[in-house]
């Protein structure tokens, strides 16, 4: 995965916002500690929580792992990227050894979509996807799956460090 500059990423960012509904998203009431900017993902309810600390937090849908491929704990966001190339995991390319070794980034083949947010702990991410209908299942290796246009929207929020929260 490579980074992008700046005025880059704002073009990224905001044509993919254009392009989709923003539908998925909802300002909601949350009441849980946490500081603001904070993601929090419940992994039993599908949802991540983006902290704004008065009370409030954008929730959005979510794709988590699937049985006996999720974890729960902290991270952090050890990088932000923009249409990243993507190389299966050995696990998952032990399950499929007829994916290729790299993805391009903007591939429609590519399962990062739009954006990704790499985390500290293994071979982590937040990131869109390739596959919406996917959105809200139990269906990854561990990775949180967002809507194209919901991670384009958390891209913006977040930056490197930013802590998250994973709970059953």
């Amino acid at each position: 995965m490579h980074k992008q500059s700046g005025w880059a990423a704002a073009t990224i960012v905001a044509a993919t916002m254009a392009a989709g509904p923003a539908a998925a998203r909802e300002l909601v009431a949350f009441d849980a500690a946490a500081e603001a900017g904070t993601v929090v993902v419940r992994t039993a309810e599908r949802r991540l929580y983006f902290v704004n600390g008065d009370g409030t937090a954008i929730r959005y849908p979510v794709a988590v792992g699937k049985a006996g491929k999720q974890w729960t704990g902290y991270a952090r966001i050890d990088g932000k990227y923009l249409r990243p190339a993507w190389s299966p995991p050995d696990e998952v390319k032990r399950d499929n050894p007829r994916l290729p070794d790299v993805i391009a980034g903007g591939s429609p083949s590519n399962p990062m979509g739009v954006a990704a947010l790499t985390l500290d702990r293994g071979e982590y991410a937040i990131h869109g996807t390739n596959r919406p209908g996917s959105i809200g299942t139990f269906a990854s290796y561990g990775c949180i799956r967002m809507y194209n246009q919901d991670v384009a929207d958390l891209y913006g929020r977040v930056q490197v460090g930013t802590t998250v929260v994973v709970t059953r």
